[in-house]
């Protein structure tokens, strides 16, 4: 009985621990209509998923976190707009990112952009210093604000 217990706990504690998957979609006319339809906005996520250690650091502590999670699904359409040294992409999706790069003027990893459903920009960051999700999230409140 207590060993049931103790394996139950251990169960509610990994799975009340991690955050709710998020997903993020590819395609930004897609994401924008999507925020139209849903009354939100989207957040471009311009990423180097497998070398830039912020980029990294920004997924850990802020993406895959809970309250980031609970803030997404309310507020947020997610676009990661990749740029991977060893992973391979798609042609296309090769194609795509560097069009909307070019779009948002990004020149640094990781950059976070913020639009309506229209493609206006509301908010830009660029790079990651450590802030919590509390503070990312205010961030994007005020970048709604505006």
């Amino acid at each position: 009985m207590i060993r049931s217990l103790l394996i139950l706990s251990a169960c509610v504690t990994l799975v009340g621990g991690r955050a709710a998957e998020l997903t993020w979609l590819t395609n930004l006319e897609k994401a924008q209509e999507r925020a139209k339809t849903d009354k939100k906005v989207v957040l471009i996520n311009f990423t180097g998923s497998d070398w830039c250690g912020f980029c990294k650091r920004l997924d850990k502590q802020v993406f895959a976190t809970q309250e980031f999670a609970d803030y997404a699904k309310d507020n947020l359409v997610l676009v990661k707009a990749d740029f991977p040294r060893t992973t391979p992409l798609p042609e296309d999706l090769k194609q795509a990112n560097a069009r909307i790069k070019n779009r948002y003027e990004v020149r640094g990893f990781p950059t976070l952009v913020m639009i309506d459903g229209d493609g206006r920009v509301l908010g830009k960051k660029v790079g990651y210093g450590g802030d919590s999700p509390t503070a990312v999230i205010n961030e994007f409140k005020g970048w709604r604000k505006k």
